[in-house]
C-alpha cells in the first residue's frame, strides 16, 4: 500500500465510487500524484462510456507529451482503480451527481457537487447533433438528409461519423495556444474525397464566425467538380476544393491540416506538408500500413513477439501500431505533442485510429533523447526507415 495514503480513506473512496456507479450517479475520477515507476505518467482520468451496448470505464492515462485511452469493464476497472489507489497515485477527485470527494494523502473531504450539467455516457452521444441538419444544401447533396433534414437511414454511420469529427475538431481548435484562435487563416484537408467532413468543418466554423480560408485537396477531376459546385450552392465563400496530390500540393501557411484515410505513405506526406508548414494543428486518421508492413516482414528482426509474428493477422495489426506509433514519436521529435485514439466506434468504421499533434511551443524541439527513441524502435523491428522519417531527413 502507499504509506502516505490512509487505507481508511482509500476504502471510504472507494466505496462511494461503487455506489455511484450502481446508482449512476458517478461522473468521474481523477488519480493524480502519481509515485510509481512508469515513465512520464502524470495522472488518470476515468469516465464512464458505452461501447457497443456494453458500459465500460475509459481511462485516459496523461503522460508528459501524449494520451493513451484505454477501456475496461466495470469489474476489471475497480480492481485497476484499487490497485492505482493502493500502490501509485496519492491523490484522487471522485465527481458524482451529488457531491465531490477529494482523497490527498490522509485527509478525505466531501464538498458539494461541482458537475451540474447532464451525465455523458461519452461513446454513445448518437443524440448529440453539433450541426444542424435543417436546410442544409450540401447534406442534402450528398445524401444524407432529405429536403427536410431527415437524416436517411442508410446514412446514419456516416452521419455520426461527420458529427463525431465535429466534436473532435471543435475541442482541438479551442487547443490552440491563446490568442491564436482568431488567427487560423488556412485549413487544408488532405484527400477531402466526396468532401463530408470538409462541409461539416466548415458549416461548424461559419457558426463561430471563424472565417479562414478551407482547402479541400483531392486528385480525382470529378470529385473536385462535384464538391466545388456543391460548396457554391451551399453559399460557402470560403472554402474551395482543389484537384491535385497530397505529395505536390504546397501547405505553406495551414494553420491546421487535416488527412482522414489518405492510404499508406499518403498519410506521412500530409503529416510531412504539416510539420513544414509549422501548422499548429495536425490530424490525421491513417489508412492501410503498407510501407513499414514490408519493412518487418523483409527483415524478420527476432524478439520476443515471435510467437505472435507466426500470424498474418497480427503482423498487419503490429504493422499498423508500430507505424502510427512511430509516426506519433516523429511528431513529437518535431516539437509537437501527439494523442492517438479511436475516432469513431468500429462498428461505424474499420479505419478509426485517429493521431492529433499539437503544436507544444514548451516542447524540446529535435531532443535527441526522442531520436535515440526511434532508433530503438526501429531496430526492434526490424525497420530500416520509416517514410515520415525519410520525408524529413532524419
Amino acid at each position: 500500500m502507499n504509506p502516505m495514503t490512509s487505507l481508511n480513506a482509500i476504502a471510504e473512496l472507494f466505496i462511494s465510487l461503487q455506489a455511484s456507479l450502481s446508482d449512476d450517479s458517478f461522473v468521474k475520477l481523477s488519480l493524480g500524484t502519481y509515485t510509481g515507476v512508469e515513465n512520464s505518467l502524470k495522472t488518470i482520468d476515468i469516465r464512464k462510456v458505452m461501447i457497443k451496448r456494453e458500459e465500460k470505464l475509459s481511462f485516459t492515462f496523461h503522460y508528459k507529451t501524449r494520451d493513451i485511452v484505454k477501456n475496461y469493464g466495470v469489474d476489471e476497472s475497480l480492481t485497476r482503480i484499487k490497485e492505482a489507489l493502493n500502490d501509485d497515485f496519492q491523490s484522487a477527485k471522485l465527481l458524482t451527481a451529488g457531491f465531490d470527494m477529494i482523497l490527498d494523502k490522509n485527509n478525505i473531504r466531501k464538498t458539494p457537487p461541482s458537475h451540474t450539467g447532464p451525465l455523458s455516457m461519452g461513446h454513445d452521444r448518437d443524440k448529440i447533433r453539433l450541426l444542424d441538419t435543417k436546410e442544409k444544401h450540401y447534406l442534402q447533396a450528398l445524401n444524407i438528409t432529405d429536403e427536410k433534414g431527415a437524416v436517411y437511414k442508410n446514412a446514419q454511420d456516416k452521419f455520426r461519423q461527420i458529427n463525431k469529427y465535429v466534436e473532435i475538431l471543435s475541442g482541438l481548435i479551442k487547443q490552440i495556444p491563446s490568442g491564436q484562435t482568431g488567427k487560423i487563416e488556412k485549413i487544408i484537408d488532405m484527400g477531402s474525397g466526396k468532401g463530408y467532413l470538409t462541409f461539416a468543418l466548415a458549416d461548424y466554423l461559419s457558426g463561430l464566425e471563424i472565417n479562414a480560408q478551407i482547402i479541400g485537396v483531392e486528385i480525382r477531376e470529378d470529385m473536385v467538380a462535384l464538391c466545388n459546385r456543391i460548396s457554391k450552392n451551399s453559399g460557402f465563400k470560403s472554402l474551395e476544393f482543389i484537384q491535385g496530390s497530397i505529395q505536390n500540393f504546397d501547405a505553406t501557411g495551414a494553420t491546421i491540416l487535416i488527412a482522414l484515410h489518405a492510404c499508406d505513405t499518403a498519410t506521412d506526406d500530409a503529416i510531412y506538408k504539416g510539420i513544414r508548414a509549422n501548422a499548429e494543428l495536425i490530424v490525421v486518421a491513417p489508412c492501410c500500413h503498407k510501407q513499414i508492413r514490408r519493412e518487418i516482414e523483409k527483415n524478420k528482426a527476432s524478439s520476443e513477439l515471435d510467437f505472435l509474428m507466426r500470424h498474418g493477422i497480427f503482423i498487419e495489426r503490429q504493422a499498423e501500431m508500430v507505424t502510427d506509433g512511430l509516426r506519433a514519436l516523429i511528431l513529437e521529435y518535431c516539437g509537437y505533442s501527439t494523442k492517438v485514439f479511436e475516432f469513431i466506434s468500429d462498428a461505424h468504421t474499420p479505419k478509426n485510429v485517429m493521431i492529433v499533434a499539437v503544436r507544444n511551443k514548451q516542447a524540446t524541439e529535435h531532443d535527441p533523447a526522442l531520436l535515440q527513441k526511434i532508433k530503438e524502435a526501429k531496430a526492434f523491428y526490424g525497420i530500416e526507415t520509416h517514410y515520415l522519417e525519410k520525408q524529413l531527413g532524419l
